[in-house]
């Protein structure tokens, strides 16, 4: 990757907005991209379970990710992926004050890879979890800024 493209990408802004659509009910668009939005919504009996909810996104998100970096990295090392499964469970637990967090994201990654080099993959497999923007920074804790205006 160029200087160029590296300063470009730690510059990346990401844009969606949300719309209420009915009860718990929300319509996602991402700006500036070819694809269409997503409805999300809370799981009954607190909402309908018209779309995913925001754990379900976030699992997706880290399932997502990390499969994307692990073929990154193999494809980087010339190893030959042919396909790839992967798991991902989200554990809900109380905090001291008894509100429902995300307590535990497993993640479960079954790689086809044709006739693995054994020290690539060695090598893959210790380098891959660095390259995961969105499993990286969820483990470091994110700064998050609220504004509700009224």
């Amino acid at each position: 990757m160029s200087a160029d493209a590296k300063g470009a990408e730690a510059e990346r802004r990401i844009a969606l907005s949300l719309e209420s659509v009915e009860d718990f009910e929300f319509r996602v668009r991402f700006a500036e991209v070819p694809y269409g939005g997503l409805t999300i919504d809370e799981p009954l009996p607190v909402g309908q379970s018209k779309g995913p909810d925001p754990s379900r996104l976030l699992a997706a998100a880290v399932g997502g990710c990390l499969s994307a970096s692990l073929l990154f990295a193999a494809r980087k090392l010339r190893l030959n992926v042919q396909g790839m499964h992967t798991d991902v469970k989200v554990e809900h637990r109380r905090n001291e004050r008894g509100r429902l967090r995300i307590g535990k994201i497993e993640v479960q990654i079954a790689p086809a890879i044709h006739e693995p080099d054994q020290t690539q993959l060695k090598r893959c497999l210790e380098l891959f979890e660095d390259f995961c923007v969105v499993t990286q920074s969820v483990r470091s804790g994110i700064e998050v800024s609220v504004n509700v205006r009224t």
